[in-house]
């Protein structure tokens, strides 16, 4: 059972972003940053009762991940707070891994040392870029300088570290995308994830491509920059465990976005947060007031719920699982997918030795293929 809590706050909102955030002038009166700590908590005590209720089995939470967003923007006594209601409610296994995202000037040596006091173990640094007009067109804040020295607090306090970087922003260059990786690597972080810029409908960022006012993004340009990263990540002593994640060691992949792509059980606690727990799967009500209104009321904050049939969550396993580098069970296929290997064996996607052996793992390109994989697996 893990734990995923949504703070929706940002200082502002990044142009290529569809995440469920909000800046203060958005959100004006409707909801608090200085009260949500407490509405949350909350909704963590409810989920007790809930889980009590319905007879599920007492089970010790094994991660927490603080997303967004920017949690940190709360100050860290209110995140330390949320996960003491987390550990009361529940109880936390021991060594149980608890992951805060942050931007790299939303946190000083004294926020990561207050975090690591209370309990918190990791820490997820929003990069993205090192090179200013990169950071630009992303419309990020911080001053690439801040990154290294994070870092060195984070360290400091304890805590395991994780840098995210995105390529394929308009503009960026090969030489580009090469500095930010080399920036990355410098700072000797335990975990890296790179993800390929998305363009979401409704974003700023679309927008302003659809506008002609910068370049669109390219599958090639991404590509070279995928297997850019993923060479000198491995050079660096770093292995993929999942497409878009490196860890410097089996310990340092982040386990909580590992139970996601295994199919675990979590509660999300926040304004539009997702959750999965038995196979039922439901979804809070997005705005904060919304959500603030509901808790404040003593109502689920519950918007919509369903229990997926076997055809999607057999979509969904294959999805998940042929992203890891532990891989899928053949076995697991049926015959129509079982008759398909051969043939991605032969397009050199997914690896011969692992195959042969009973297990489906992806090949560099099969990972840049990843989705034609699972569609010819499952004949759509």
């Amino acid at each position: 059972m893990s734990f995923y809590v949504h703070i929706p706050f940002c200082t502002v909102r990044c142009g290529y972003c569809d995440f469920n955030t909000y800046t203060a002038t958005e959100l004006g009166s409707g909801s608090s940053q200085a009260t949500y700590a407490a509405t949350v908590s909350k909704e963590i005590s409810f989920a007790r009762e809930v889980m009590d209720r319905s007879g599920q089995p007492d089970r010790e939470i094994e991660t927490v991940f603080f997303g967004g967003g920017t949690p940190t923007l709360l100050p860290a006594g209110d995140l330390v707070s949320v996960l003491g209601r987390i550990r009361d409610e529940f109880g936390l296994k021991p060594g149980a891994e608890i992951t805060t995202e942050a931007n790299p000037d939303s946190v000083t040596r004294e926020s990561l040392q207050e975090l690591a006091d209370g309990g918190f173990t990791r820490v997820s640094f929003g990069m993205q870029s090192a090179v200013p007009h990169v950071l630009k067109v992303l419309e990020r804040t911080h001053d690439p300088k801040r990154v290294p020295q994070a870092v060195v607090w984070a360290r400091e306090a304890g805590l395991d570290v994780s840098v995210d970087l995105i390529y394929g922003t308009p503009g960026e260059s090969l030489e580009d995308w090469r500095t930010s990786i080399e920036a990355a690597l410098s700072y000797e972080p335990d975990h890296i994830s790179a993800y390929a810029l998305i363009i979401e409908e409704g974003t700023k960022l679309a927008a302003q491509i659809r506008r002609g006012q910068v370049p669109n993004i390219d599958d090639d340009d991404h590509a070279e920059k995928y297997q850019m990263a993923d060479e000198m990540f491995a050079a660096a002593g770093f292995s993929w465990y999942e497409v878009s994640n490196w860890a410097k060691t089996p310990a340092n992949a982040c386990q909580h976005n590992i139970a996601y792509w295994k199919g675990g059980d979590w509660w999300g606690a926040g304004p539009g947060a997702h959750s999965h727990v038995g196979g039922l799967r439901w979804w809070n009500v997005k705005h904060p007031a919304a959500y603030q209104q509901r808790i404040d009321a003593g109502i689920s904050p519950g918007h919509g719920r369903e229990y997926p049939d076997a055809q999607a969550v057999q979509l969904e396993r294959t999805m998940l699982l042929t992203r890891l580098s532990s891989g899928m069970q053949i076995s697991e296929l049926d015959e129509t997918g079982r008759k398909k290997i051969a043939g991605l064996i032969a397009d050199e996607l997914i690896d011969a030795k692992a195959a042969f052996s009973g297990t489906l793992v992806l090949t560099q390109r099969g990972r840049l293929l990843a989705d034609l994989v699972v569609r010819e697996l499952l004949d759509f």
